[in-house]
């Protein structure tokens, strides 16, 4: 089954591809065209946008419609693709640098406007491509290059913030567990609306050898042993959960979807044209 897999959905003249060894990108970018290959679609129905960073580099490797745009733009493009052609599925790959510091704006208005696109952080907390900078998500008190006495500042709950603005299918997932990712992409591809899953994965080159957590193995245990599945996690009492990630599907919704509307108004004013 992989091999079927890279055979169809992947630009085979593109690899091998550019991830360091132990870098969980693989994982995840495996977990999506899986969940791709699950619901059926047909891959000239499917365009994956990235943006800039480590992860944004897996739209060249993808044999869909692809495009690769500039650093945190990825939902700006996103969203004119989409409204362009509303039958498109519009997958968004995307960094939690690139979706959270410089692209954070548009986050905050792509999910405030429910527009109908799945965006996938493959959150490793850190500016990996760029040289190990701390990024929005770098948990406080661990280091970067750019916070080599550590990291002052707190870190954002993506997720949080992705309901607070108002996506309607929030979920988040690790790469210790790859099965929980095909089932949170297939939710949010089907979701009529705006989809945010976040995927904590691992930077043993940065994120790893700057806070001495050990090799990629160690990083994806670390994963297991943090996380909690949100059933579980409620059941817990407040003392045992400082310091637990909680994964598993935080929210859904319904809410009008933004091209619905928009193709409303359109036709609202056919008769007057």
């Amino acid at each position: 089954m992989p091999s079927q897999l890279i055979e169809k959905y992947f630009r085979t003249n593109s690899l091998p591809h550019i991830w360091c060894p132990g870098c969980g990108n693989g994982i995840v970018l495996r977990a999506i065209v899986k969940a791709i290959d699950n619901i059926g679609i047909d891959q000239n129905n499917v365009c994956v946008v990235s943006g800039i960073g480590c992860s944004s580099r897996a739209s060249g490797y993808l044999d869909f419609n692809t495009v690769h745009t500039t650093h945190g733009r990825a939902l700006a493009f996103a969203t004119g693709i989409k409204l362009a052609n509303p039958n498109l599925h519009v997958i968004v790959i995307t960094g939690d640098g690139d979706c959270a510091a410089i692209g954070g704006n548009h986050l905050i208005h792509a999910a405030r406007r429910n527009i109908d696109i799945t965006t996938i952080v493959f959150n490793n907390n850190i500016y990996g491509m760029t040289g190990g900078q701390y990024s929005p998500t770098t948990p406080t008190g661990d280091k970067g290059t750019t916070a080599p006495y550590g990291n002052i500042d707190a870190n954002f709950d993506l997720c949080e913030l992705a309901k607070a603005a108002g996506a309607t299918y929030v979920s988040r997932s690790t790469v210790y567990g790859a099965n929980m990712i095909i089932k949170q992409v297939e939710a949010g591809i089907k979701n009529r609306g705006f989809s945010f899953i976040e995927t904590l994965t691992t930077c043993p080159t940065y994120y790893g050898r700057k806070n001495k957590k050990g090799d990629p193995v160690d990083l994806i245990r670390h994963l297991k042993e943090i996380s909690v599945n949100k059933t579980e996690y409620e059941k817990l009492p407040e003392e045992k959960r400082m310091g637990k990630i909680v994964i598993g599907e935080l929210y859904r919704g319904e809410r009008p979807e933004y091209t619905d509307e928009y193709i409303k108004i359109i036709e609202s004013f056919k008769g007057e044209i």
